[in-house]
């Protein structure tokens, strides 16, 4: 049971985050997944990133949209969206456009970091970064 009340949020360049899988940690029964929560702020951005795809996010609250390679999609809470897997990798970023209430987001993806690195062979680059990070 990882418990989520008691895992703290961080603040990286993707934005706000509240790791539950990770190659990192190392004290959960699985490793083959990678699984954690974004908090989006009102009127806010996650990162903007390069890699390759296959990223599951389900929506769990708010509302906004996500660019994807220039193309926007708009979402709201309840709906499930999949980066495309590509093998010159997708670009991505996430908005939240409610000007008062937080987006959640829950991301899914397999874990190839060990196996093929972290950039799985067509790079991870965080083109731009969250407003909330501060290096």
């Amino acid at each position: 049971l990882v418990d989520g009340d008691e895992l703290p949020w961080e603040t990286n360049q993707m934005g706000i985050i509240k790791w539950y899988l990770h190659p990192s940690i190392e004290d959960t029964a699985i490793h083959s997944l990678i699984f954690y929560m974004q908090k989006i702020l009102p009127r806010s951005r996650s990162g903007k990133l390069r890699v390759q795809g296959g990223q599951v996010i389900h929506f769990l609250e708010g509302s906004g949209y996500t660019v994807i390679d220039g193309e926007k999609l708009s979402w709201q809470e309840g709906d499930v969206l999949q980066i495309p897997l590509r093998w010159e990798g997708s670009t991505f970023q996430h908005f939240n456009d409610d000007p008062e209430r937080e987006a959640i987001l829950i991301f899914a993806e397999p874990n190839f970091v060990h196996a093929l690195g972290v950039d799985r062979g067509s790079g991870f680059e965080v083109l731009e970064a969250a407003p909330e990070y501060r290096q």
